[in-house]
């Protein structure tokens, strides 16, 4: 069974892959929730197609292994490391501002990690950023933790200084950490001024993946994101084609919700939660199906194990989808039976394992339908939303990868849907949506 795209029978798909960034709209305010837009960190770039897709991918396995240091960390109870590993790192960066008066600075948006943190002067190592490093010395709003605050106690390390004050290291799976004093601060969201939120002012800042921005906001499920702290129970997202120069969209609090004339399109899977991996958003996945055939994948691959290691996430932060080794060969097996071009080897030029050759001049091929099926929810995904082409090297590839560890749904996978986070109902939901229309 092919998917068809456009007007035709067949599919059109000449797709670019950018990774996201996060620019605030002033248009809401505190009662109504945030609203803030996204844009590519690549926009504007002269890149290929698939040079995005390189991009995209180098970002997401270096992700990738961090999720999977963190599971073997979480598994194995007779780990000598001596900090917890976190996701870090991102697709997204978000302006907003910290401190009395206001200082703007741009931030990773991390839906797997908690902690919100900047770099502080006085910096012992700090990376470069664009934006002066913040001085709390000169806010009138800043005031560092205690080490007996409930916030510093949720921080799976701190050590308690010579005046009390909660000191915190975060460290991110390779060597990248941030290491400084816990403190709240006034935060800035456009128009939204937000007291006392608490966050990690850096001096001490080192690794890969930070430099574009100045700091990391945490949007995952503990009590030290910004989600646990603002008491919003809802959030969600919607992010255009990857091929598109337009915005995107980010939704907290009341703004969250699908519209009700859409409620019959919302397909909706419960949240799971790991005790050991408090930050992920876990989804129930039973099977997959290409081209109308559900693949013979036990839904023990991607069941969550008793000792925090195995599952799957969906993660803003992540480019491609990645699944267990097990299921991705099935799921490319299949794909290559189904799909009626020729197989090359081009992971040379693109880093993806599944290409094809597009025919000389082509602009409507068939490709297979993809169908993930979550609990209670079967995410039937459009072309654009799992194939990658350019037809000036002629090539089609398949947008997932192979995992040892864990599997993770990826933002390609989410284009034009809206993406509500529930978390009173401990739920997400997909909502097909124009993106750009929001």
């Amino acid at each position: 069974m092919a998917s068809a795209f456009s007007s035709s029978s067949a599919i059109t798909f000449l797709l670019a892959l950018a990774t996201l960034a996060l620019c605030v709209s002033p248009a809401f305010s505190a009662s109504a929730g945030f609203k803030l837009k996204l844009k590519s960190v690549d926009f504007g770039k002269n890149l290929s197609t698939f040079e995005r897709v390189l991009h995209g991918m180098k970002r997401g396995q270096h992700r990738l292994q961090r999720f999977n240091a963190m599971s073997l960390a979480a598994s194995d109870t007779a780990s000598d490391l001596k900090s917890p590993v976190h996701a870090g790192t991102g697709e997204y960066l978000m302006d907003l501002s910290i401190g009395s008066p206001a200082v703007s600075f741009s931030a990773i948006l991390d839906t797997g990690s908690d902690l919100i943190w900047t770099q502080c002067k006085p910096c012992q190592v700090c990376f470069d950023q664009a934006t002066p490093i913040f001085d709390p010395k000169e806010s009138s709003s800043y005031s560092k933790i205690p080490c007996s605050s409930a916030l510093c106690k949720a921080l799976p390390q701190q050590e308690c200084n010579a005046n009390n004050a909660c000191e915190y290291i975060y460290s991110y799976g390779d060597t990248s950490s941030s290491q400084g004093v816990l403190a709240t601060e006034t935060f800035t969201f456009g128009d939204v001024s937000v007291p006392n939120i608490g966050f990690g002012c850096g001096s001490d800042n080192e690794g890969d993946g930070f430099s574009q921005g100045a700091g990391l906001v945490g949007l995952g499920r503990g009590p030290l994101s910004l989600v646990s702290q603002l008491k919003e129970p809802k959030f969600s997202y919607c992010l255009t084609s990857i091929d598109a120069a337009k915005t995107s969209t980010l939704l907290m609090g009341s703004l969250a919700s699908a519209n009700s004339s859409s409620s019959d399109q919302i397909l909706t899977t419960p949240l799971i939660r790991s005790p050991l991996q408090a930050s992920f958003y876990y989804l129930p996945l039973e099977g997959i199906s290409v081209g109308g055939t559900r693949l013979p994948i036990d839904a023990s691959n991607f069941a969550l194990q008793e000792d925090g290691s195995g599952g799957l996430i969906i993660d803003s932060g992540t480019t491609l989808t990645y699944l267990i080794d097990s299921a991705f060969d099935l799921v490319k097996k299949e794909f290559i039976s189904q799909t009626k071009l020729s197989v090359t080897d081009a992971a040379d030029q693109t880093g993806l394992d599944v290409c094809f050759k597009l025919p000389s001049g082509s602009t409507d091929v068939e490709v297979p339908k993809l169908v993930f099926h979550f609990k209670g929810a079967d995410v039937d995904l459009p072309p654009e939303n799992y194939m990658i082409a350019d037809s000036s090297m002629g090539l089609a590839c398949l947008a997932m990868g192979s995992s040892s560890g864990m599997s993770i749904f990826g933002n390609v996978q989410q284009q034009n849907m809206l993406v509500l986070y529930d978390l009173a109902k401990e739920t997400l939901s997909f909502l097909p949506t124009q993106c750009d229309k929001l």
